[in-house]
């Protein structure tokens, strides 16, 4: 028997009543969710037959049910605040019924006795939302009962609809989900409109949506310890308890997030805090757990106190089964007595993120599932096939499902990517469909191999992009979730992924600068958008280039294939084509226009900028600089320069300004309230000596240290002239063989060659660079410590041809002859033409890119580590045989080199996601037979072993292989690139002609020319 409240009678009341009443409803039909996602309702200027939300120091109240979910009757609070946030004026709020003026009606279809009274007047047109999964609506409705005027109705299909509609028009007015974790201010305006008619964000394409709180050590651990602890009642302890959880379940809401993982390490959501459970059904949010943490428990629940249940204490479901099962028999009972929303994992893993020691069979896991189900059955009020379940197949747990393990057709398989960006696998198509669909794990923060990368957000939305793409196109759509660390340092990514789960089509491949610019408007206003987010998608291009943990770590690939490594050396190449200087210059100037950006705002502003912005660019350009003046110094002092002392001291001044930057963030800015955040190591990686031998890719335990060491030489009074060249790490006299600079051409690309005289004593000397001919420049000076003489050809003095130009070099008694080859051609070129033994072209410059067999190219800006990227498309279509009317890309190209030449084809570092032997695609050059090869085998790439060939290809963001062919003549080509595999993801390609040297990034993009047209 249910009793009606007076409230209730007398709202019924009303509706009866407002029904005889004529008047004009508006039921203006729903945009489509990838229109509605653009039109912006809510105005900041009065808008004919629109909703006063706020103005001329009022704000309309705010009314919902008392009998709605608990979670629509907490947002309304939140409503309240942000219209205060906005306004400075605050909403007042009630659960009883309007009577005048114009007001705010919140509620979920179903559940509110307000919203369901407008449906059953037909003052509310629900169709277009009933019955769907999170689906909200914003309407304006005139007269929509006795003494009320106009109302702005938010009602949801569900209790997140109502939640997620409300949440939209906060974003709307001004209020960023970022408003708590990053101290973004309200945009402030003085009144508050809402358009006329009828508004939806849609349904959206995930069903569910999450993050996974990860990694959360040092610095969630030591904020949420301080921050989250004073005012608790006795035996309460602060950390990741409810008042931590409650920030984290509002941005995941504001976001429109329903989906969590809690954090795992050294902690346990139900038992850290028993109000946890309780605080995520307050706020609507879906529980989960990890790959690691079956049956709605965490692991460290099993570890605090391993002999709970009985048995052996072992986790092992062979020899402590009985109380293995009764665990998570009380897992799926707490579930159930405390009413949580949960997704329910299956499986099982060894303690601590490990394999189990149970060993690997099919059948093992196949009893361990049923098992686990055997007990879903019994201890939940719930149908079986009605409870969410996922199986989860990360690192060695996808061997299951390759040997043919199939959960029950209503459980969610979830497929992973290894842990830096790159889908392992995706639904085979000729798979029978599943009830229970499919669902994604990803990552934007990792610990692990090859190494970790936890500081700042490293992502480079351009390649999420697409991996997402290949995953909603292959039909991975039931469940994301995204492992974002400390979550705080991953906001773009974050939003970002969440704002593609919920409308994929909304964010195209050429669209990511726009929601890049619609991100920074969001959160710094219209006005410094622009310039905001040129700064952040430049951050994305340069920080995805290498983790910045890893900038002291070198991989090399031997003849036979064998992979080693080296933590004591820059990736980057000190001696060819300037690449050192040239990336820590692409830092330095990100970070001033960064600065300079950020000097344009507002006081208001700077905080937030600061930790959204201004931080990770700014600390980050500085690690690149104390890199760059540490690998420097380690290669002077090999050369006893002069100068080796004054980069060490540059080096140590680098490191105190990170110090300076973290201490900034951790005592003084937001007046002190991210206490311990920037305490995340990233200098010392590789420091086995002091660390021991996880160090190649564990972080240093402590605060960090140079590494590798720098050096201090003692240098002689005595002045003593070296010389050093471009393209070489040797220096003369010392070395035996004669120095020779890299190729002069017109048509060069890399930074201009140099000869740098420099001094292995304290006495200055004078020195001259003669060259022996008039069209090359020389110079003369005197040297203190070191000097760089630029050289430079008068290409219309030199002569046709290939020349060698000796170069004297003296000074402080020493005489140095440097060689420089100088070529000029002597033929009109046409295309990318050869300089300097190689010719480097990025991927989307392609002279034609052709059509075939059904399949085109996909443009992807920004994907690769110096460029753009071309994919096949659609990316589900099957592969292709290269060669005929086939997909291909054309470059044309111009070699006077004749003979063997090798192509070297960068993709992007991509895993067999598809049925087959590996990723292919196959090259040409003119009429030569395409060559197929296969990325996978030739690389040694497997991310099932996670083994080095797959460590050195996802660290260095690509994979390189090659091919070799014949040229048979001087003069223009046509090198072809064939579709084979639609998941091949082309950046770069570069024709080594004899003359290629190694570097991180590949040589610049060679000189391109094209022919002008006729007449």
């Amino acid at each position: 028997m249910s009793t009606r409240s007076p409230v209730l009678s007398v709202f019924l009341a009303l509706v009866v009543l407002a029904a005889l009443v004529p008047v004009i409803v508006l039921t203006a039909r729903a945009p489509d969710a990838s229109a509605a996602a653009d039109r912006d309702y809510v105005s900041f200027s009065p808008v004919r037959g629109g909703f006063t939300l706020a103005a001329h120091g009022k704000a309309a109240p705010l009314f919902v049910s008392g009998d709605d979910f608990p979670g629509v009757v907490r947002v309304v609070d939140d409503l309240r605040d942000d219209v205060e946030r906005v306004t400075g004026v605050r909403p007042t709020v009630s659960t009883g019924t309007p009577s005048s003026g114009e007001v705010v009606l919140v509620g979920t279809v179903g559940r509110s006795t307000l919203v369901d009274g407008l449906v059953a007047a037909g003052k509310l047109d629900v169709d277009r939302i009933r019955g769907k999964w999170e689906t909200s609506l914003q309407q304006v409705v005139e007269n929509p009962v006795p003494g009320v005027r106009r109302a702005l109705v938010i009602a949801g299909s569900d209790q997140r609809g109502t939640i997620f509609g409300v949440y939209d028009v906060s974003r709307r007015i001004g209020v960023s989900p970022w408003h708590y974790f990053d101290d973004v201010p309200a945009r402030k305006h003085s009144a508050l409109y809402v358009r006329p008619g009828s508004h939806t964000q849609g349904t959206p394409a995930v069903k569910y949506r999450g993050v996974f709180i990860n990694d959360e050590n040092p610095s969630t651990g030591q904020w949420a310890r301080a921050t989250f602890g004073p005012g608790l009642a006795p035996g309460q302890e602060g950390g990741l308890n409810h008042r931590y959880y409650e920030k984290v379940f509002e941005v995941m809401l504001r976001l429109k997030a329903n989906y969590l993982w809690p954090a795992v390490w050294g902690r346990a959501f139900a038992e850290d805090d028993p109000l946890n459970h309780a605080t995520a059904t307050r706020y609507g949010v879906v529980m989960g757990t990890s790959h690691e943490a079956p049956m709605m428990r965490g692991i460290e629940e099993w570890k605090r106190n391993p002999t709970r249940y009985g048995g052996t204490g072992e986790w092992s479901f062979l020899r402590n089964a009985t109380a293995v099962r009764d665990y998570w028999a009380d897992g799926i009972k707490r579930m159930e007595r405390e009413k949580v929303e949960g997704v329910v994992t299956l499986g099982m893993r060894g303690e601590g993120d490990t394999s189990l020691p149970d060993g690997d069979g099919v059948e093992l896991m196949r009893d361990i599932i049923a098992s686990q189900r055997q007990i879903l059955d019994r201890e939940s009020g719930t149908p079986l096939a009605e409870i969410p379940q996922v199986f989860t197949l990360y690192k060695e747990v996808q061997r299951y499902w390759d040997r043919g393990l199939r959960p029950p057709d209503d459980v969610t398989v979830v497929f992973a990517d290894d842990n830096w960006g790159n889908m392992r696998k995706v639904p085979d198509p000729s798979l029978p469909a599943r009830a229970g669909g499919y669902g994604l794990y990803y990552h934007f923060d990792y610990v692990g191999g090859g190494r970790n990368y936890k500081w700042v957000d490293t992502i480079n939305l351009a390649n999420t992009r697409e991996q997402l793409d290949l995953s909603y196109e292959s039909g991975i759509d039931r469940l994301w979730v995204v492992n974002v660390g400390d979550l705080k340092n991953e906001e773009a990514p974050t939003q970002f992924f969440l704002d593609y789960a919920w409308n994929p089509d909304a964010i195209p491949a050429e669209g990511i600068e726009d929601w890049t610019r619609k991100y920074a408007a969001q959160n710094f206003g219209d006005r410094a958008a622009p310039a905001i987010a040129e700064v952040l998608h430049t951050y994305g291009q340069l920080q995805a280039r290498r983790k910045p943990e890893a900038t002291n770590r070198r991989y090399t690939r031997g003849a036979t294939g064998a992979i080693t490594t080296d933590d004591a050396m820059t990736p980057y190449s000190i001696e060819n084509y300037g690449e050192l200087d040239r990336v820590t210059a692409e830092w330095e100037e990100l970070a001033a226009k960064a600065e300079a950006v950020g000097r344009t705002l507002p006081a208001a502003d700077r905080d937030a900028y600061y930790q959204l912005v201004l931080y990770a660019t700014k600390a980050t350009a500085n690690l690149y600089a104390l890199r760059k003046a540490q690998f420097l110094n380690r290669w002077y002092a090999s050369q006893g320069r002069a100068a080796t002392n004054d980069l060490a001291a540059t080096a140590e001044a680098r490191l105190a300004d990170d110090v300076a930057m973290s201490n900034h963030y951790n005592t003084t800015l937001a007046g002190g309230k991210w206490t311990g955040w920037q305490t995340q190591t990233k200098i010392g990686y590789g420091d086995k000596a002091r660390y021991g031998n996880n160090a190649s890719w564990q972080e240093p335990p402590a605060p960090d240290r140079i590494y590798p060491a720098l050096h201090r030489i003692t240098v002689p009074a005595t002045a003593e002239m070296g010389v050093a060249i471009d393209g070489s790490l040797d220096w003369w006299p010392h070395a035996t063989e004669q120095p020779v600079l890299p190729e002069f051409s017109p048509y060069q690309t890399s930074p201009a060659q140099y000869i740098e005289v420099f001094n292995r004593g304290t006495t200055p000397f004078d020195y001259r660079v003669a060259p022996s001919v008039p069209w090359l420049n020389g110079a003369s000076g005197t040297v203190t410590k070191q000097a760089r003489v630029t050289l430079e050809v008068d290409w219309a003095e030199a002569p046709a041809g290939r020349t060698t130009v000796p170069i004297t070099v003296t000074g402080a008694g020493r005489t140095v002859t440097v060689q420089a080859v100088v070529d000029k051609p002597t033929t009109p070129k046409t295309g990318f033409v050869e300089a300097g033994g190689y010719v480097s072209i990025e991927a989307d410059h392609h002279t034609r890119a052709v059509a075939g067999n059904g399949v085109s190219w996909s443009h992807l800006p920004d994907i690769g580590r110096t460029g753009s990227g071309m994919r096949p498309s659609p990316v589900t279509a099957a592969d292709q045989t290269p060669g005929g009317n086939g997909a291909r890309l054309e470059y044309q190209v111009d070699l006077h080199t004749t003979g063997p030449v090798t192509v070297w084809a960068y993709l992007s570092p991509r895993n067999n996601v598809r049925p087959g032997a590996g990723v292919e695609y196959a090259v040409s050059l003119d009429d030569q037979a395409p060559q197929t090869v296969n990325t996978t085998t030739a690389t040694g790439s497997d991310d099932t072993a996670m083994n080095k060939g797959w460590e050195m290809n996802t660290l260095e963001a690509v994979n390189r292989t090659s091919t070799t062919f014949t040229v048979s003549s001087p003069g223009v080509h046509t090198l072809k690139f064939w579709a084979v595999d639609p998941t091949a993801v082309l950046q770069k390609l570069v024709i080594d002609t004899g003359g290629l040297e190694y570097s991180y990034l590949g040589p610049p993009e060679s000189h391109r020319v094209t022919p002008r047209a006729a007449g």
